[in-house]
């Protein structure tokens, strides 16, 4: 089957990023290597906000005891492990763009898993999925030269794909930083901070504004829950940029001084972002619109 065009980030975008050393990543992530925005309660440390996030998105997208769930954008491998070792998934499919995630995946030998090098956009499952999970992929799916319409196609696309993957009720947990809703989105293009991060961190990337999330699942899915979590994320944020901090020598050992400095100053703009409200930390539920299973059945 021939691939179909990658709307957003390409695999060397992706590879540019992720693939930077999984040595380093450990440094500062949680043990688990949970690379995304924790969801914290009082009394937690990293580890359990991070564990409490990845039980939400079970939660959400009824994927406990479930036969097959999917996982978009998998990292290396927290969720897959949550899915099959803790919650009775018979079998979970994860799906990344980083070569240096699939291998320390497959090192892992985790139960009842697969990990695919593989865009949603390619993956053709031979039955349908229970359920979906996508965590700091979202993200990834349009870029900084497309406009409005653009991106909320690229997300509308995002969406059928999933619908086309899930049962009748079949439903998506998803969870993606955003555009803060207090500015335009072209004032948030236009400052500096985005375009480092455009340049130097998240390569052929622009985060959804809340608007396009909601016009790109009409007629697709229902939003059956949504929570902004900036503050969780930018607690998260403070905690890797203490943690990175901490593990100075061994981080420079691993990317070098300009390494250590760049993602330094990435984890502080990112902290500042979520804290001001420049950007926001979505957890959307959404569900499988019945009405267009309907039409389609």
């Amino acid at each position: 089957m021939t691939p179909q065009a990658q709307p957003g980030a390409t695999a060397r975008a992706i590879q540019h990023h992720y693939d930077l050393s999984n040595d380093f990543y450990k440094l500062w992530l949680d043990p688990g290597m949970v690379y995304s925005g924790a969801k914290w309660a009082e009394g937690d440390d990293l580890e359990r906000a991070q564990l409490r996030k990845l039980d939400h998105h079970v939660h959400e997208a009824r994927a406990q005891g479930a036969e097959r769930v999917l996982e978009i954008g998998c990292g290396w491998g927290a969720m897959l492990e949550h899915l099959t070792r803790r919650n009775g998934v018979g079998h979970a499919v994860g799906l990344t763009l980083s070569a240096a995630q699939q291998q320390f995946i497959q090192e892992r030998r985790l139960p009842a898993t697969e990990v695919r090098l593989e865009s949603w956009a390619d993956h053709q499952p031979d039955q349908p999925y229970d359920a979906i999970i996508s965590i700091g992929a979202f993200e990834h799916f349009a870029r900084l030269d497309m406009d409005e319409a653009e991106k909320v196609e690229a997300y509308a696309a995002f969406f059928d794909k999933c619908w086309e993957m899930l049962p009748r009720d079949g439903r998506l947990s998803l969870q993606t930083f955003a555009y803060g809703s207090g500015r335009p989105r072209k004032q948030a293009v236009d400052d500096p901070s985005t375009r480092f991060l455009a340049s130097e961190i998240f390569q052929e990337t622009d985060p959804p504004t809340l608007a396009n999330i909601a016009d790109a699942a009409v007629g697709t899915f229902e939003i059956v829950s949504l929570e902004n979590d900036r503050h969780g994320y930018a607690r998260t944020c403070k905690e890797w940029v203490d943690r990175l901090r901490g593990k100075r020598s061994q981080a420079v050992a691993l990317v070098g001084e300009a390494g250590y400095e760049r993602y330094q100053r990435y984890l502080n703009y990112a902290f500042l972002g979520f804290a001001s409200g420049n950007l926001d930390l979505y957890r959307v539920t959404l569900q499988r619109n019945k009405r267009r299973a309907a039409s389609k059945s």
